[in-house]
C-alpha cells in the first residue's frame, strides 16, 4: 500500500495545516511547469493523490484503517490520468500560486504601537568618581509620551478610523497574469501605510506620532569600581516608542579622565614619589597622598598614608600600600597603591657641598671606573622603569 505520509514528508499525526503546507511545498517543487527533473510529472501525480486523500477527513480515516479511499488499485497510482488531466483531477495551479503569494495578506495590519529605540550616551568621570561611585544627572534629548493625547495620536474627541482603501487589512493585492496563472502580490496599503486605519484628526502636539521630542534629565547612579568603556544599563529609560509604545533602554558609557598624579592599572593605582639622594641613602618616611583626598567630603585621616623608605633605596624601587587602590566592581576589597621611588641627584651644589661629596666618594672608594660599571649595571633597570611610566 502506498504511504501517502511519506510522499508528503509529514508525520502520521500531522495536522491538516501541516499537510496543506507540505502539499504546497511539494507541488511547487514537482509541478511540470516549474520542475525540470525527469520523473517530476509522475512525482507530482503522487503528491496530488496523497493530498487528495489526507486533506479529506473521511478519506484519511479510511486510509489510516488500511482501506483504499481513492478507489484505485493498491498496486500503484493507476488510472489513465495523463499529463493533460491535471485540471480534470481537481488541481488548479492558479489556486496554488495564489496560496503561495497571497498568504501575505494574512499578516494583518501592523500595530501603531511599537517599542522605542535604545539610547547610548557617554558620561565623563573623574578618577575618584569612578573609583568610589557617584550619582550624576544626565541631560539628554529624547522621545517622550505625548502629554496631550497620551500616545493615541488622535486629537481629543476623535479616534482612528478603518482605512477605506484596504478595509482594515493593512495591505492591498495586485493580480498579474502569467503562463503560470494569476499571480497575486501584496504590499502595504499606500493610504494607511499598512496600519489598517487612518487618523483623520491627528493630535496637534505630536502630529499623530503619539510621542514628542524634548529635553529630559535622568539621574544615574554609578557603582564604585567602573572603568573606561564600561556601560551602565538603565532599563526603559530610552526613547518612548511610536504610538506611545514602551520605552527602549538607556546605556551610559563611562569615560574616565586622566589623573595628574595617579595612573590606573586594573584595580591598582600607580604613582611616582621623588626622593633626595641623601634621603634614599639614609632611609626616611614620606607622606603619600591617596585618592581619597580628591573627594569633596574626604576624611583628613584617609587623605594620606605614611610610607617607610628603607636605607639604601635605589631609584626605580616599587613599594606597595595594600587596600588603597580601586574598589572591586560589585565585590569586596580594593587594589594596591603602588609607589615607584625616583631618586633625585642634585644638579646645583656649592663648593662646600661639592667638597663633602668628594670626601664621601673617597671614603667609599668610588673611582670613575667603578662609577662606569655601576652605570652599565643600572642602565637596564632605569630604562625599564621609564618605560613603565609611559
Amino acid at each position: 500500500m502506498t504511504d501517502y505520509y511519506e510522499i508528503l514528508e509529514v508525520a502520521r499525526d500531522a495536522s491538516a495545516d501541516q499537510i496543506k503546507k507540505a502539499y504546497r511545498r511539494m507541488a511547487m517543487r514537482y509541478h511540470p511547469d516549474v520542475a525540470t527533473d525527469d520523473g517530476a510529472a509522475e512525482k507530482f501525480k503522487q503528491v496530488q493523490e496523497a493530498y487528495d486523500v489526507l486533506s479529506d477527513q473521511r478519506k484519511r480515516s479510511i486510509y489510516d484503517r488500511g482501506g483504499n479511499p481513492s478507489g484505485r488499485s493498491a498496486a500503484g497510482f493507476g488510472g489513465g490520468a495523463g499529463f493533460g488531466d491535471f485540471g480534470g483531477a481537481g488541481f488548479d495551479f492558479t489556486n496554488l500560486v495564489d496560496a503561495m503569494f497571497g498568504q501575505q495578506s494574512a499578516r494583518g495590519p501592523r500595530s501603531r504601537v511599537r517599542r522605542g529605540q535604545d539610547a547610548l550616551v557617554q558620561l565623563q568621570l573623574e578618577l575618584h568618581e569612578a573609583a568610589f561611585g557617584v550619582s550624576r544627572v544626565i541631560a539628554m534629548e529624547t522621545a517622550v509620551l505625548c502629554p496631550r493625547c497620551q500616545g493615541a495620536g488622535a486629537a481629543e474627541g476623535s479616534k482612528p478610523e478603518q482605512c477605506r482603501t484596504c478595509h482594515g487589512r493593512g495591505d492591498v493585492t495586485q493580480i498579474q497574469r502569467s503562463f503560470l496563472g494569476d499571480i497575486r502580490t501584496s504590499q502595504p496599503c499606500p493610504n494607511c501605510r499598512g496600519y489598517g486605519s487612518v487618523i483623520p484628526q491627528p493630535c496637534g502636539e505630536c502630529d499623530g506620532e503619539g510621542r514628542i521630542r524634548t529635553a529630559r534629565e535622568i539621574t544615574v547612579k554609578i557603582p564604585a569600581g567602573v572603568d573606561t568603556g564600561m556601560r551602565v544599563h538603565l532599563a526603559s529609560h530610552g526613547e518612548v516608542g511610536p504610538g506611545g509604545g514602551p520605552a527602549g533602554d538607556l546605556y551610559v558609557e563611562i569615560v574616565v579622565a586622566e589623573h595628574p598624579l595617579f595612573k590606573r592599572n586594573g584595580n591598582d593605582l600607580e604613582m611616582v614619589v621623588r626622593l633626595p639622594m641623601t634621603a634614599a641613602a639614609l632611609g626616611t618616611e614620606v607622606n603619600v597622598r591617596t585618592l581619597e583626598a580628591d573627594q569633596p567630603d574626604s576624611d583628613p585621616e584617609q587623605d594620606s598614608v605614611r610610607l617607610e623608605v628603607p636605607a639604601g633605596t635605589q631609584s626605580g624601587t616599587r613599594l606597595t600600600i595594600p587596600g588603597r587602590g580601586i574598589p572591586q566592581l560589585r565585590g569586596k576589597g580594593r587594589g594596591e597603591l603602588c609607589v615607584t621611588l625616583l631618586v633625585l641627584t642634585p644638579t646645583r651644589v656649592n663648593a662646600e657641598q661639592r667638597d663633602l661629596l668628594r670626601q664621601l666618594a673617597e671614603l667609599r672608594e668610588e673611582t670613575n671606573a667603578e662609577a662606569e660599571q655601576v652605570h652599565k649595571r643600572e642602565k637596564g633597570r632605569f630604562e625599564r622603569f621609564w618605560e613603565s611610566l609611559r
